[in-house]
């Protein structure tokens, strides 16, 4: 399991090797709403892809191992306590928005520079993905009771409109 005290530590590692992050996922969820709803499994981050190897680097210090190769979409590393973070590297423009390669290369996921905010674990302010990009993930496949479980947040606390 992927604590909060395990989240910040994380962000505290990538943080001290300059390397710009965002949670996405359950985490990011529990940090828009300001609280752990549930327990999570992993932690997604999204980073800068020409800060990759400065993000692994930092990691690989900090005991973790690459143990899948998705590359260009996503890879995971994963520590001996057996903690696992799902990276997403993004190609930022100009403007601030982003994108990342999805499996189909002529559709790749975007990142609107609105989507890049703020939220709250552990009374500590982390940088994760807005509601409405967690939105935006959480549509075309069937979901799990953990993403049921998110979606049902993001509807209580903002209000907002959600596929399932």
């Amino acid at each position: 399991m992927m604590t909060a005290e395990d989240v910040l530590s994380i962000l505290a590692v990538l943080r001290k090797a300059d390397v710009d992050t965002w949670i996405g996922g359950g985490w990011g969820i529990d940090a828009l709403v300001g609280e752990q709803t549930r327990q999570h499994r992993d932690l997604d981050l999204m980073h800068r892809e020409n800060q990759e190897s400065a993000a692994v680097a930092a990691l690989a210090d900090a005991g973790f191992v690459e143990t899948l190769d998705g590359r260009p979409v996503r890879f995971v590393v994963t520590d001996p306590a057996g903690r696992e973070i799902d990276l997403h590297p993004l190609a930022f423009a100009a403007d601030g928005s982003a994108v990342q390669a999805s499996p189909d290369p002529q559709r790749p996921f975007v990142y609107p520079a609105s989507c890049f905010v703020t939220g709250t674990i552990r009374e500590a302010t982390v940088p994760c993905l807005s509601a409405q990009q967690q939105v935006y993930f959480h549509q075309g496949y069937e979901p799990a009771d953990d993403d049921r479980h998110d979606m049902a947040r993001l509807r209580q606390v903002f209000g907002i409109a959600t596929h399932f």
